[in-house]
Formats: C-alpha cells, sequence, structure tokens
C-alpha cells in the first residue's frame, strides 16, 4: 500500500507519534515492522477502553505488519505506578498467569492470531540476576524519574514511592530491547514508559523505536475515562443485549468518537454516515443503530449483533417488556419498599443509591412513574423499570 495511505490508517485516532518522519522511513523499507504493545494483566477484564490500542495493533496486521502482544507476567509483579497516587500492590505470579489467559481469550476477539506473537517478559527478565538489575539501574537517574508527572506528585505531597516501582518503566523499556521493536503502542499515561525503551535502545545500538500513543475513551456518560470503578463501562464480555443497549445510551456527539475509536468502519465510511446525519438523510438513532451492531458484532458475532437489535427495537424503542427479565420475590412489608427491592434485587447499589435515582425520574412502576422509594408495594405482580434499560418483574406475597 501507498506510504501516505497506510500512514492515514496508522494515525487514525493517535493521540501522539513520535515521531512521523522515522516511522515513514521504517516503512520505506518495506519490511513488516514489529509492533509491540504490552498488557499486564492486573484484572481478568477488558472493556472497550483497554480496546482502543487493541484495535490499533488490528490495523498493523491487516497492513501486513508483525504484532507482539506482550504478557507482562514479570512488570506485573511490579505493579505500573503510571497514574497511581500511591504503590499499587504486587500481584502473584499465579494471579498474573490466570487473568493473561482470560486476556488472550478475549483479545483474539480483534486481533488475527495467526499474526500475533504473544510472548511474556519472564522469558527474559527471569534470567536477570542482581547484577543485570544494577547495571539496568544504571541507565537511568533519579531526577529524571522524579521529573514524571505521577512521581513527582507523590514526592511533593509526601506520598512514599517504593524503590521497585522505578524499575518498571526501566523492564517495560528492556522489553523493547529484548523483542527489538519498530514501534511500541500505549495510552496516553504511558508516554514516560514507552519514551524509555526509546532511550534504552538507543544505548543499546538499536533503532530506537517510535512510540504512538492512544487516547482514552470517555465512558458512558460521556465526562470520565471508561472505568469498572466508575461503572461507565462496556465489557467486551457483556451479553450481547446488554453490551447494544449501552452503546445506544451514549450522547449522539460522543457516537463519532466511539465510531473513530472502536469501530470496524473505515474513515470514508463515517465521513459518509456524519454527513448523512448533518443533511438530514440519517437520523442520528440509524447511525447509533449501526454503531451498536458493529461493536456486538465485533465480539458475539452478526447473528447476535441482529438479534441485539431486535431485541432493542421491541423493548425499547417500541415500548415493550422483555420476555426474559428477572423475577424478584419478596414478603409485603418494609421489604417490598422500591429502595429496599430495588437494592436486593442488585438494580441499585445502596437503599441511598435507589432513592437518588427514583427522586430523578427514573423509576416506573407497571408504566407509570413514581417518584416515592420508601412506600412498600402491596401484595401483587409488578413490572419494574428502573432508568431507560434495567426491567424488573416484582412478585409481593
Amino acid at each position: 500500500m501507498d506510504i501516505d495511505k497506510q500512514l492515514e490508517i496508522i494515525q487514525r485516532g493517535c493521540a501522539e507519534l513520535i515521531n512521523a518522519e522515522e516511522l515513514r522511513k521504517k516503512l520505506q523499507r518495506g519490511k513488516p515492522l514489529r509492533v509491540k504493545m504490552g498488557f499486564d494483566p492486573t484484572a481478568p477484564d477488558l472493556h472497550l477502553g483497554h480496546c482502543v490500542a487493541i484495535h490499533k495493533l488490528r490495523h498493523f496486521q491487516e497492513l501486513g505488519h508483525t504484532v507482539i502482544f506482550l504478557i507482562g507476567d514479570f512488570t506485573g509483579m511490579i505493579g505500573d505506578p503510571s497514574g497511581r497516587s500511591e504503590t499499587r500492590p504486587p500481584l502473584t505470579r499465579e494471579d498474573v498467569l490466570r487473568n493473561a489467559e482470560t486476556y488472550k481469550e478475549q483479545v483474539f476477539r480483534i486481533l488475527d492470531p495467526a499474526k500475533t506473537e504473544v510472548r511474556f517478559n519472564s522469558e527474559w527478565m527471569d534470567a536477570f540476576g542482581a547484577a543485570d538489575f544494577i547495571r539496568l539501574a544504571s541507565r537511568y537517574t533519579v531526577a529524571r524519574m522524579l521529573e514524571r508527572d505521577d512521581f513527582e506528585k507523590r514526592y511533593r505531597s509526601n506520598t512514599p514511592i517504593s524503590v521497585h516501582e522505578f524499575l518498571y518503566p526501566l523492564v517495560q523499556g528492556y522489553d523493547s530491547v529484548a523483542l527489538k521493536a519498530d514501534i511500541e503502542l500505549g495510552g496516553t499515561d504511558q508516554k514516560f514508559n514507552l519514551l524509555m525503551g526509546r532511550h534504552l535502545q538507543a544505548q543499546e545500538g538499536q533503532e530506537p523505536q517510535c512510540i504512538m500513543t492512544m487516547p482514552i475513551l470517555e465512558g458512558l456518560d460521556g465526562v470520565k475515562k471508561m472505568s469498572k470503578s466508575y461503572g461507565n463501562y462496556i465489557g467486551i464480555t457483556d451479553a450481547p443485549a446488554d453490551m447494544f443497549g449501552k452503546v445506544m445510551s451514549v450522547s449522539d456527539e460522543l457516537m463519532w468518537r466511539y465510531y473513530e475509536l472502536v469501530s470496524r468502519k473505515s474513515l470514508e465510511e463515517i465521513a459518509a454516515l456524519k454527513k448523512g446525519v448533518e443533511e438530514g438523510t440519517l437520523h442520528p438513532k440509524a447511525a447509533k443503530e449501526q454503531l451498536a451492531a458493529d461493536i456486538v458484532g465485533q465480539y458475539h458475532g452478526e447473528e447476535s449483533a441482529q438479534e441485539a437489535l431486535q431485541g432493542f427495537n421491541a423493548v425499547f424503542a417500541k415500548g415493550g417488556v422483555p420476555d426474559d427479565m428477572e423475577t424478584f420475590t419478596c414478603a409485603q412489608g418494609e421489604s417490598s419498599a422500591p429502595a429496599v427491592f430495588l437494592t436486593d434485587a442488585g438494580l441499585s447499589k445502596s437503599r441511598g443509591e435507589a432513592r437518588r435515582l427514583v427522586k430523578q425520574g427514573a423509576l416506573s412502576v407497571d408504566g407509570e412513574k413514581s417518584d416515592d422509594a420508601d412506600t412498600p408495594l402491596a401484595a401483587g405482580d409488578y413490572v419494574v423499570k428502573l432508568g431507560k434499560k434495567r426491567f424488573l418483574k416484582v412478585i409481593v406475597r
């Protein structure tokens, strides 16, 4: 493919590339690049925020380059200090390996396993002795380490920084030396670690890798980054109907960012969809349905995507009630008050949250809005709806 066209595809959605001219020279050689991305399996489940960079790896695969999916089973036992206000607790080797297996199963929903080189950095780091670590530590100064934003903030606030945390960026940088990486990907919060790879490669006499940082994807609220801790995430193992519904809940404005960063649509296809919406020939809802179907199709297949689309329209667009909603039974009295049964059934995290949601107008009982969270329901069967897409059949006895 033409070099300019390759660069256009590679830089799609990219936050920063260091640097474009170096990458152009690497591409002009006509040889597959070694494209590295490391994952510390600190948690077993991935969400769409994690997949922004994985989609970029897929772009490299489609252009004929070699993707190295590096599992940091060694660095995972140190704990990445990036963006941390305190020392991250290290994982055991057993935790890391267990999570790594789950990671591999999930990422191959995006990456082509036949074109992916899976590596573990324990391959070379387990062979390091004390003298090797001392030599590696001598490659960088404490002053330069403290220039790093998160370390600087912790230092100024007298928050402890453990010495082993300084080893993390050094080991990640050495991974690039061991793998002879041509380019390394990571989130914007990884820039310091990625630059370390360039630094160590140059010291080893290797051609420094280019680095590419990918943006942090906003969650369903459109404000905070996508995160399980914020409850604004779309997990790639979510059920098709849940995944579809979550995508449909994003704002019309945020939809285009999701299109660019986590869809399979080309830039030309996205531009055509956006033009249709702007000119009024395509309704934003129809554009969002295409996005939701695309995302569900990636992780669950096209048949599941179509079923999710039909189910969404039957339940939400047409005001229907899902056939497979959960049933919750409770005794008449305190247990049948909405604040109580919504919490006990798992639709809210606490009674306080339930009361807040009800006060905000999120509760409907048998199709009627209710702002009363504390008056118990009488004996009977009810269809309860919380928000736009959570249904519950409540049986009060």
